[in-house]
């Protein structure tokens, strides 16, 4: 059963769902730079699920995991950033995606990390290129999606306009 030590804090009103035993569920993390600007990574060309598409630090949920481990655990995974804070749930979606997986349960939140924020650790085995996306540069996340299958686009646009008070 992996676990994880929890080494961040997490805002007092963020929510945190509760998975149905039978459910699977996916976590998100929107991080956003000194600017504002989110970061998101490009999935590599030959993924099952979503191939060539921007999308944000995640995964899925382990059993035996918290939502909050798995989250703590893909973004180190993911980037090699640590997670500091958890500022925020910014919503729950369900979808189903294009690889046969069914449906699945996905919670995103605003987290804010540790780490060098201009060289990441991507795993380049699934992930082919990673940006920061302001105000201006959104649109770029609808690349390679299907029509209407903006979830990643609309995730990182909320939490770019609607940007916390990130000072300390």
């Amino acid at each position: 059963m992996p676990t994880h030590k929890r080494s961040f804090t997490v805002s007092d009103d963020v929510e945190v769902p509760a998975p149905g035993a039978d459910e699977v569920w996916t976590v998100g993390a929107v991080i956003l730079n000194r600017e504002g600007h989110a970061f998101a990574q490009k999935r590599s060309s030959d993924r099952r699920l979503f191939p060539g598409a921007w999308d944000i630090v995640g995964g899925h949920v382990e059993e035996g995991e918290t939502l909050l481990a798995a989250l703590a655990r893909e973004i180190e995974e993911e980037t090699g950033w640590r997670p500091t804070h958890v500022r925020r749930l910014l919503g729950t979606t369900t979808w189903t995606g294009n690889d046969g997986g069914g449906l699945r349960h996905e919670a995103d939140y605003l987290v804010e990390v540790d780490g060098d924020l201009d060289h990441p650790r991507l795993e380049w085995s699934r992930h082919s290129a990673y940006d920061w996306f302001g105000p201006g540069d959104l649109a770029r996340l609808k690349e390679n999606c299907g029509p209407g299958d903006f979830m990643i686009h609309d995730l990182v646009a909320r939490a770019v306009e609607d940007r916390p008070d990130t000072s300390r």
